[in-house]
C-alpha cells in the first residue's frame, strides 16, 4: 500500500480518494480513473510469450541431433536432402507453436469467463461490475461468501469476519471494525479497519471504499511469490507425459536397430543416420501434451454452451468416472421461482393471495415480519435477492405492506447461518425496538415461549405437526416470531434470539424444473445415482424426491439429526441406499462425501454457501451455483453452473465423456500411425527390402497426418451410447478398453500393406516403389481416422459426413499428398515420382482396407457386446 489507510478515518479516506460515501463515484469519473490507473488485476508473468512458445518447439534433443546431422549432410554435398528436412522441421515447429498458442488462448479465455463480480455503488445506483473494473473511490458492498475485490477501507460493518489466510497465513477469521484507526506502522494482519484483496468474507456484511487496486494492493506487493507459477498438469496429461517418456526410449532403441541394420546392408551411413533420427522424431508423439490441453480446453468451452463453466481442466477427465451426483434441491432440482401458497397464524391456515381485507392483528404482524426480515433490494422496480426472501417480500408487498419498511428501519441483525437455520433483525419501533426472526420451524419454535400478543402456552408439537403437514405437499415452510425490546441487546448473540413470541408460518411453493425428471432418468441410464441433499424439512424433501423418482420404496431418507448420531462405519454402510438427506448442515455434506468415497464411489457435489467450500473441495467434482453461489464456493469448486440447473450437471457429464472419448480417438490415431511407421522401417531390412522411406518423407508424413487431421478429432460429436454406458473406472488407463490391441494390429496391418506393396513394386515398377509406400502410408492413416471417429458405431450412415473440420483436414491432406507426387518441385525435394493412374488407384484401394478392417472389428465387437 502506498498510503497508511489504516490511520485515516472514513471521512478522511473519502476525501483523499475524492468520493461520495453515499452515492459513490460518478461513472464518467470512474472510467477516467481506470484509463489513468489501469485495471484491478494482479499482473501475471507466468504466461509464456509467443516467441517462447515458438522456440520451445525446437527444444528437443532429437531435433537438435537431426539439425546437426542435416548440417553434416550439407558439408558432404547432399544439401537438397538437408534443406527439405530443415524446412519440414520448421513447418512442424510452426504447427506445434499454433497448437500450444491456441491452448494458451483457450485457457486464458476460460479464466476470463471465471472472473469475479463486485457489488458497486456508482452515481447513486447499485450495480454489479467485473472486479477488474474497480477503481479507487468506488463504494462496494461485501457479504458472506464474497472474495474481497480490492484493498478496502471499511465504512460500516455488521458482524464482519474475513479469512485472511491467503495473505497473512492466519487460519482464524478476523473480526473487522470500521470506526477505529491504527498507527502507520501497524502490521497488515492487525489492521482490522481494512479488508484486503483476495481474502474471503466468511460472515456478516459491510460497506467499504476502494483505496488500492491491482499491484498496489497488499496482495499485489507480495505477488512475486505467485509469479511464474504454472498450472499443474491434469492426471491425463501427466500419464501421457510419462507414457511419452517411456515410448521415447523404446523408439530410440528401435531407431538404433534400424541404423545398424542399414549399415549391415551397405546403405550410406549418413542416409541411415538421418533415417533413424527422422524415425525417432516422427514416432514420438511430442505434440500429445499440447493436443490434450487443446482438447480439454475446447471441451471446457463447449460446456459453457450447456451452462457449465469449467474452473479446473482435470474435472473433464473426472466427470466420466462420476457415480453419484449429490445435489441441492432448491433452485437446482426446483425452479427457484418461489411464491407464497399458504399462511398459518393463530390456528388458521389461509390460501394466498388473500380474497379479503386483513382483519387479524397477528396476520398484520406476520406480514410485517415477512416484509422487514430480509435483505431484498429494489433495483429499477425489480426485486433482487434470495428467491425465498423475494417471495416473502412480494407476498407482503401485494397487500401494501411495503410501507412497513419505512416504519421499521433496521438497526441491527444476526445474519442467517447454516447452524442456527434462522435470521433475526432489529428495527426501531415507537420508543423501543422490535426484533423479527425467521427460519426453520423447529429452530424458531425452540426460541419461542408464547403466541404473539397472547399468554397462551405454545403447543410446539402441534405446530411442528402443522408445519410437516404443509411440507408433505412439497411446500417450503418458514416460521416467523417477534419480540419487543426497550433497548438493543448488549450483545448480538444467539442469546438475543430467546423468549420470542410465535407469529406464524409462510408456506412457499417451488415446483420441480420441467427438465429435472428427464435429467434424473438420464443419470440412471448412465449408471449415475442422483442424491438430494437439502436443508429443507424432511416432508418437503420426500415429496419433491418422489415426484422426480429420486426416492422409491427400496431407498431411504435420512435427516441431519439421524446422521449426526451415526458413526462413520455405520454411515458408510447406509450411504449406498440413501437417496435423500434433509435438514443437513454443510459440515454433514463432507461426512456424506467421505462415506461415499470410502465405498469406492466418485462423487459430484453441489454447493453455494461459504460453509459448502470444504465439501466442494473434497468432492471428486465440486459444483458451485453460478447465480446464487458465493465467491468462496465458486473458488472451491471444479465447475460453476451458470443456470443452477441439475440438468446442466448431467449435460456437463455427457460433454466430459465426449471430450475424453475424443482424446482417446486422437491417441488411437496417432499411435497407430506411428506404430505403422516403426514397423515399416524395422521389418523392411529383415525381409530383404531396401529402405522404404527417406528421412524427409518420414517427417512429411508426421507433419501432414499427425497435425491438423488428428486435432480435428477433438470436434467429433458424442457417441450414441455416451450416456447409456456405465461410468469409467477411475483407475482405468487411457489405453484400456482394447485400445493398445487396436493400435498394435492396425500398425501391423499398415506395415503389411506397405511392405507387400514395396515387394511387388520392386519387381514390377521399381522406379515407383518408394513413392507408392510413401503415398500408401499417408492415405492409410487418413482412412484410419475416418473409421475411428466412432469407437462402437459403424461409420456407414448419417454420421459419416458429419464434422466438417475433419473432412476439410482429410481432403486437404490428401491434396497435399498428391502434390508431392505430381508437382515437380516436390518430386525433386522429396525424391518422389508421379504415379500412373492405375498405380494410384491401387494404392488408394489398398489404403482403404484399413477403413474396412476397422469397421469389421467394430461389427464383431458389437456382436460380442450384444
Amino acid at each position: 500500500m502506498t498510503q497508511n489507510w489504516q490511520s485515516l478515518s472514513v471521512v478522511q479516506t473519502a476525501t483523499v480518494v475524492s468520493t461520495d460515501i453515499a452515492k459513490g463515484l460518478d461513472p464518467s469519473v470512474a472510467n477516467q480513473r481506470q484509463v489513468e490507473i489501469g485495471r484491478n488485476e494482479i499482473v501475471s508473468r507466468g504466461r509464456r510469450s509467443a516467441m517462447h512458445l515458438l522456440l520451445r518447439q525446437f527444444n528437443d534433443r532429437m531435433i537438435w541431433l537431426l539439425l546437426a546431422a542435416s548440417c553434416v549432410s550439407v558439408l558432404t554435398g547432399a544439401w537438397e536432402d538437408a534443406a527439405i528436412i530443415i524446412a519440414i522441421l520448421m513447418l512442424n515447429g510452426l504447427l506445434g507453436f499454433v497448437q500450444e498458442f491456441r491452448a494458451e488462448r483457450a485457457l486464458a479465455a476460460l479464466q476470463q469467463l471465471a472472473g469475479h463480480f463486485a457489488k458497486v455503488v456508482r452515481g447513486g445506483q447499485s450495480i454489479h461490475l467485473p472486479t477488474h473494473s474497480l477503481v479507487p473511490g468506488d463504494i462496494v458492498t461485501l457479504e458472506a461468501g464474497d472474495v474481497v475485490p480490492a484493498d478496502l477501507r471499511l465504512i460500516e460493518v455488521f458482524q464482519l469476519q474475513v479469512d485472511e489466510a491467503a495473505l497473512t497465513g492466519e487460519s482464524v477469521a478476523v473480526d473487522k471494525v470500521a470506526d477505529i484507526t491504527f498507527p502507520p506502522a501497524t502490521p497488515t494482519a492487525e489492521c482490522s479497519n481494512l479488508a484486503f484483496k483476495g481474502t474471503l468474507v466468511v460472515k456478516g456484511r459491510a460497506r467499504a471504499i476502494v483505496v488500492e487496486i491491482g499491484m498496489r494492493t497488499a496482495l499485489g506487493q507480495v505477488a512475486e511469490l505467485l509469479q511464474g507459477a504454472r498450472t499443474p498438469p491434469t492426471p491425463l496429461q501427466q500419464r501421457m507425459s510419462d507414457f511419452g517418456k517411456r515410448l521415447t526410449w523404446w523408439v530410440m532403441a528401435i531407431a538404433l536397430v534400424v541404423f545398424l541394420m542399414g549399415l549391415w546392408r551397405g546403405e550410406p551411413w549418413m542416409l541411415m543416420l538421418l533415417t533413424a533420427i527422422s524415425l525417432a522424431v516422427a514416432a514420438v508423439p511430442e505434440a500429445l501434451p499440447a493436443v490434450i490441453t487443446i482438447a480439454l480446453a475446447f471441451g471446457a468451452r463447449r460446456m459453457v454452451r450447456v451452462n457449465a463453466l469449467i474452473r479446473r481442466l482435470s474435472a473433464i477427465e473426472t466427470l466420466g468416472s462420476i457415480t453419484y451426483i449429490c445435489t441441492d434441491k432448491t433452485g437446482t432440482l426446483t425452479q427457484n421461482k418461489m411464491a407464497a401458497k399458504y399462511l398459518y397464524f393463530n390456528g388458521t391456515t389461509i390460501e394466498w393471495p388473500l380474497s379479503s381485507a386483513i382483519t387479524h392483528d397477528t396476520l398484520t404482524w406476520l406480514l410485517r415480519a415477512m416484509a422487514n426480515n430480509n435483505d431484498v433490494a429494489i433495483q429499477n422496480k425489480i426485486l433482487v435477492g434470495d428467491p425465498t426472501e423475494t417471495a416473502l417480500y412480494s407476498a407482503a408487498a401485494s397487500v401494501e405492506v411495503e410501507k412497513f419498511n419505512g416504519e421499521f428501519p433496521r438497526v441491527a441483525e444476526l445474519p442467517f447461518d447454516a447452524l442456527r437455520k434462522r435470521m433475526t433483525t432489529w428495527h426501531s419501533h415507537n420508543d423501543g425496538y422490535i426484533a423479527f426472526t425467521k427460519g426453520a420451524p423447529e429452530q424458531v419454535l425452540a426460541c419461542c415461549e408464547t403466541h404473539w400478543q397472547s399468554n397462551r402456552v405454545l403447543e410446539v408439537q402441534k405446530l411442528l405437526a402443522e408445519a410437516e403437514s404443509l411440507a408433505k405437499q412439497g411446500l417450503r415452510v418458514i416460521a416467523f416470531a417477534a419480540r419487543h425490546w426497550p433497548s438493543l441487546p448488549a450483545q448480538m448473540t444467539v442469546g438475543a434470539e430467546m423468549q420470542l413470541a410465535f407469529l406464524g408460518f409462510a408456506a412457499l411453493i417451488d415446483p420441480p424444473r420441467a427438465e429435472a425428471l428427464e435429467a434424473v432418468e438420464n443419470c440412471r441410464a448412465a449408471g449415475i445415482i442422483p442424491v438430494m441433499i437439502t436443508g429443507d424439512h424432511p416432508a418437503t424433501a420426500r415429496a419433491i424426491a418422489r415426484q422426480l423418482t429420486i426416492l422409491d420404496k427400496d431407498t431411504q431418507l435420512m435427516t441431519g439429526e439421524e446422521l449426526s448420531r451415526l458413526d462413520f462405519s455405520t454411515l458408510a454402510t447406509r450411504v449406498l441406499n440413501t437417496r435423500v438427506y434433509a435438514r443437513v448442515s454443510p459440515a454433514q455434506k463432507l461426512d456424506i462425501i467421505n462415506a461415499l468415497q470410502s465405498r469406492g464411489q466418485f462423487v459430484a457435489m453441489t454447493g453455494d454457501g461459504v460453509n459448502d467450500a470444504p465439501a466442494l473441495r473434497a468432492a471428486n467434482v465440486g459444483v458451485a451455483m453460478g447465480q446464487i453461489g458465493t465467491d468462496v464456493a465458486k473458488e472451491a469448486a471444479h465447475i460453476v453452473l451458470l443456470d443452477d440447473n441439475f440438468a446442466s450437471i448431467v449435460n456437463a457429464i455427457g460433454e466430459g465423456r465426449r471430450s475424453y472419448d475424443n482424446l482417446r480417438k486422437f491417441i488411437r490415431f496417432v499411435l497407430s500411425g506411428n506404430c505403422g511407421e516403426i514397423g515399416i522401417l524395422f521389418f523392411a531390412p529383415l525381409v530383404g527390402l531396401p529402405l522404404p522411406l527417406l528421412p524427409a518423407q518420414i517427417l512429411w508424413i508426421n507433419l501432414v497426418t499427425d497435425g491438423v487431421p488428428g486435432l480435428s478429432l477433438t470436434q467429433e460429436s458424442a457417441e450414441v451410447d455416451t450416456m447409456q454406458r456405465p461410468p469409467r473406472a477411475p483407475q482405468e488407463g487411457v489405453l484400456a478398453g482394447g485400445m493398445w490391441q487396436h493400435i498394435l494390429w492396425v500398425g501391423l496391418l499398415i506395415t503389411l500393406l506397405c511392405l507387400s506393396t514395396q515387394a511387388w513394386a520392386q519387381r514390377y515398377a521399381p522406379e515407383h516403389a518408394q513413392s507408392m509406400v510413401f503415398t500408401l502410408l499417408a492415405f492409410a492413416q487418413l482412412f484410419h481416422i475416418l473409421a475411428i471417429r466412432r469407437e462402437r458405431e459403424s461409420m456407414f450412415g448419417a454420421v459419416f459426413f458429419k464434422n466438417v473440420w475433419l473432412w476439410a483436414a482429410v481432403l486437404g491432406t490428401m491434396g497435399l499428398q498428391l502434390l508431392t507426387l505430381y508437382l515437380p518441385i516436390f518430386n525433386q525435394l522429396l525424391k518422389t515420382t508421379p504415379l500412373p493412374g492405375t498405380l494410384l488407384m491401387a494404392v488408394i484401394g489398398l489404403a482403404s482396407m484399413v477403413f474396412f478392417a476397422v469397421e469389421t472389428e467394430k461389427y464383431f465387437l458389437h456382436r460380442r457386446g450384444r
